[in-house]
């Protein structure tokens, strides 16, 4: 087989952001509390009008291995950090901002410090598997069971180029895997069967509708 080209700088990798704001609506891996003050609520609105929602290509591209480990690179992933963290979400993967790397950040708990996997390979998965309610960042409105391995190994590298290789099991675990999906292209919708697949798209296009009837309303 012969070498892989290097990647393109990510100034090459980033997609161009779609004209039209339709379809950019609230929706985190879980639903937010109602009782969010108006600060947290405006900082997670700003947030998710910067991550790409269904329809949108990138999220159907795969993303492509980083060979760059530099100042850039850090640039993209604090801000991937802190727009996961002001959308309140528990996951991120650098397609879902337009940006074709494979990057991807997380944070299952609060109490856990932010992970950073770039070029992430998943090693090792265990026989258990489960079955778990997930959402996403980029699915409106859509919540759905899907089944994922209990455990795993995956290698990969830092920010700075270092080399990591970590064990994962429940809950970050599923994150894990969520956004390595994203990087191959891949959506919870892909996962689960034909019927809950129609019944998310319609569960997406009625908060949608919402959305436009509340902004319109406003």
């Amino acid at each position: 087989m012969s070498p892989e080209p290097p990647a393109p700088h990510a100034d090459s990798l980033e997609l161009p952001t779609p004209v039209s704001e339709e379809g950019d609506v609230e929706v985190a891996e879980g639903d937010a509390p109602e009782e969010l003050d108006a600060e947290t609520r405006a900082r997670r609105d700003a947030a998710l009008r910067h991550v790409r929602k269904f329809g949108d290509p990138a999220l159907r591209a795969t993303a492509l291995a980083v060979d760059r480990f530099d100042e850039d690179l850090k640039r993209e992933v604090a801000r991937m950090g802190e727009l996961m963290q002001d959308a309140l979400g528990v996951g991120l993967a650098a397609t879902q901002l337009g940006v074709l790397h494979r990057v991807l950040v997380y944070k299952a708990y609060a109490e856990d410090p932010l992970t950073v996997l770039v070029n992430p390979v998943i090693e090792w998965t265990s026989d258990e598997r489960a079955s778990a309610e997930e959402g996403c960042l980029s699915l409106p409105g859509v919540h759905v069971e899907v089944e994922r391995h209990e455990r795993l190994r995956v290698r990969a590298q830092d920010e700075t180029g270092k080399a990591l290789e970590l064990e994962a099991e429940g809950l970050p675990a599923r994150v894990i895997q969520h956004e390595i999906d994203h990087l191959d292209g891949t959506l919870i919708l892909d996962r689960i069967s034909r019927e809950a697949r129609k019944q998310a798209m319609r569960a997406m296009r009625e908060q949608q509708s919402e959305q436009r009837a509340t902004a319109d309303v406003a």
